[in-house]
């Protein structure tokens, strides 16, 4: 039997042992994609329940968070409060650990998102954002990532400093705004079992002899058609040039980005020319000023008073950076995903390209 000191270590109780990976039940995959996939390409958010064991999330539970969540009446707290409450009442793990929500394309990087996760880290050291594109997803492979604010980023959003100075002092860059945690999936004993019946064939099944013959010349030509179609059958998928409509939505995603990042590098030379004119400005005054000193003392007059001439020629403040940074990572992540699946349609239009020549 373990000791008290030793389960109070396991449970991590004083929450010294930091969140190194998340462990996902089947089940709770299964809700988030069917939540995700239904109001697509809608962004939907729900919640997520569980418990940290040894530096491992546990994830067991989760439940959606209404479409309505955006009006006046909906009252978010209170329907969190009362999901809570069921769950305790039905003996399900009630304890928050973070939140999920669906992306498309990659497009989850913003304020809203940023602000509502920072006050989740905030009230909950160890909770965890989970991003399902179900757009990536329906390319055949389950996207899901489970990401955490980092310590910089966090100590920098709560100051509410994101001047290029403050951002070069912390080494922060859109790379670095979060951090990605491994990810595994976990079925229970029973689901385990279940799968194990379903993939062991019934020897025991009984079959009519009536039908007997029926049932293994219709197996055998299933099976011989199946053969004949994987071996014998050609294949023209290759030979469509058409580009990919998965390539075609990301490369209008990263102009419209990229046209909201010229907006912002324009809003920062304005502001750079803005600083540039004030100082041009505080230097002719000083210049005047020494200039009227100097014949003043010539004429044996006394100088003239200190003035604050900062208070007189006030720099304007410099506007965030936040905006920028999550524009690039957004540039960044459509790049990597238009690298990745336009080799195979940039391979065959060369192909053609020398095939015509």
């Amino acid at each position: 039997m373990p000791t008290n000191k030793e389960l109070s270590a396991a449970l991590d109780i004083e929450g010294t042992v930091p969140i190194q990976s998340v462990q996902l039940d089947a089940m709770v995959v299964l809700k988030i994609v069917k939540h995700c996939r239904e109001f697509a390409p809608s962004t939907v958010t729900g919640q997520l329940m569980g418990l940290d064991v040894n530096g491992v999330l546990e994830v067991t539970h989760s439940f959606p968070m209404p479409k309505n969540q955006e009006s006046e009446d909906f009252e978010g707290s209170q329907y969190q409060l009362q999901m809570m409450r069921c769950l305790r009442e039905v003996n399900v793990d009630d304890n928050s650990v973070g939140w999920y929500q669906s992306a498309h394309l990659g497009n989850f990087m913003n304020q809203s998102l940023i602000e509502h996760q920072f006050e989740f880290q905030q009230a909950l050291n160890k909770s965890v954002l989970i991003i399902h594109d179900v757009a990536r997803s329906s390319m055949g492979n389950l996207n899901l990532r489970a990401l955490r604010l980092t310590p910089s980023f966090m100590k920098l959003y709560k100051e509410k400093k994101f001047t290029t100075e403050a951002l070069a002092k912390a080494k922060l860059t859109f790379s670095n705004i979060f951090e990605e945690l491994p990810i595994t999936i976990r079925n229970t004993a029973l689901l385990n079992a279940l799968l194990f019946e379903l993939e062991t064939p019934n020897e025991t099944a009984e079959i009519s002899t009536s039908h007997l013959t029926t049932y293994k010349n219709s197996t055998l030509t299933n099976a011989t058609k199946k053969k004949n179609k994987s071996v014998l059958t050609p294949s023209f998928d290759m030979l469509d040039l058409s580009l990919d409509p998965y390539v075609a939505k990301n490369l209008e995603n990263l102009m419209d980005t990229i046209e909201d990042h010229q907006q912002e590098q324009g809003n920062y030379a304005y502001w750079q020319r803005s600083v540039e004119r004030e100082n041009k400005k505080k230097a002719a005054y000083l210049a005047n000023r020494k200039t009227e000193n100097v014949r003043r003392a010539q004429a044996g007059q006394a100088p003239l008073p200190n003035e604050d001439v900062d208070a007189m020629f006030k720099l304007p403040a410099e506007p965030s950076r936040l905006d920028h940074l999550l524009i690039s990572g957004q540039i960044d992540t459509y790049c990597k995903q238009i690298n990745q699946f336009a080799g195979p349609t940039l391979g065959k239009l060369f192909a053609a390209g020398e095939l015509q020549k």
